[in-house]
């Protein structure tokens, strides 16, 4: 059977939130028992407490998956993006926001339920962001909004991690890594954060081994995969399971593994840090297209650190300049 053609350079399944950024004080997070630079999940109760607390902010479509595919779009690539929202307000926001950025969105929306997600996301003078998100009806995604024509026709899928804890959600990505593969595509998934690696290693090391093709992960989320601080036997470990990984270091850049090959990628500078929110997934969106592109690994690697070094510089976690422009500007082509 002849594979469908490529129509999106990476479809990304994930959990569709909405982002509220707002700057706050250390106090401020410490007066509500916030642990600094830490995501927790809260009930709908909380959020709507602390989402009254916090100050003005900016509020658009988010989830880290759907940060990444927005930043594919801005780097001129062709993004999918399923992940599911209520029929509120928010949820028109979300689909609002992500169509805008070029990607294309047709998941049904959940008619009976919980709202759609949100994450609230404090932010303090040194660039650190203190994350409570309710997930509300994203992680109601099951296996029945998969849509196997849009996973077929994308030359990456991606996965995010953070839709790796409830069961029908896993399912769903056990159907999208199946038909992905079924039409000759490749699959990747991101460890999303530390805590996500904690509670399902076992299952992840399973699922990374038997239905993935690439991981992105950062340096402590590589550490808790492979319980280790040994940052080069991580890698190799990582390596000798998937074709193709990058782990991101913070200021230190990047490294890409395939096979015995180690792609050691400087970081951008950055005149000052504003907001860290969305570094990894705009390093993603990067990366990937890079792979859908049939870039080398060093230029894969670029493209993350340049998308990184863009949104570190603003508030929020999508691109507030066009990524194929800046690029263009560096000497890197797509």
């Amino acid at each position: 059977m002849t594979n469908p053609p490529i129509r999106y350079d990476v479809c990304a399944v994930g959990n569709a939130i909405v982002d509220v950024l707002a700057p706050c004080s250390p106090e401020f997070l410490s007066a509500r028992g916030l642990q600094p630079g830490s995501m927790q999940l809260v009930d709908e109760t909380q959020s709507a407490a602390l989402y009254d607390d916090m100050a003005a902010g900016v509020e658009a479509s988010g989830g880290s998956a759907g940060n990444t595919v927005a930043g594919v779009g801005s780097y001129g690539g062709r993004a999918a993006y399923i992940g599911k929202v209520s029929e509120d307000t928010l949820g028109d926001v979300f689909a609002h926001d992500i169509r805008a950025a070029g990607v294309a969105f047709d998941t049904p929306r959940l008619g009976e339920g919980p709202s759609t997600g949100r994450c609230l996301i404090n932010v303090t003078d040194d660039g650190q962001r203190t994350m409570c998100t309710f997930l509300g009806a994203a992680n109601q995604l099951t296996a029945d909004d998969i849509d196997p024509e849009m996973i077929g026709e994308s030359a990456i899928v991606y996965l995010e991690g953070y839709l790796f804890d409830p069961a029908p959600a896993r399912a769903a990505f056990e159907r999208a890594a199946d038909v992905a593969h079924r039409a000759g595509r490749k699959v990747a998934i991101t460890l999303s954060d530390t805590f996500v690696v904690a509670r399902w290693r076992t299952e992840l090391l399973e699922f990374i081994e038997q239905s993935t093709d690439i991981v992105l992960a950062n340096e402590a989320e590589l550490g808790a995969l492979y319980e280790t601080e040994d940052f080069d036997a991580a890698c190799d470990q990582l390596a000798s399971m998937v074709e193709v990984a990058a782990v991101t270091r913070g200021a230190k850049g990047s490294v890409v593994l395939k096979g015995d090959q180690r792609v050691a990628v400087d970081a951008f500078p950055v005149d000052r840090v504003v907001d860290t929110t969305g570094a990894g997934d705009q390093y993603a969106a990067g990366f990937l297209l890079g792979l859908a592109r049939g870039l080398s690994l060093e230029d894969c690697g670029k493209l993350g650190s340049l998308a990184a070094a863009e949104v570190i510089a603003h508030w929020g976690p999508r691109p507030m300049t066009s990524l194929v422009d800046l690029a263009k500007a560096k000497g890197l082509t797509l």
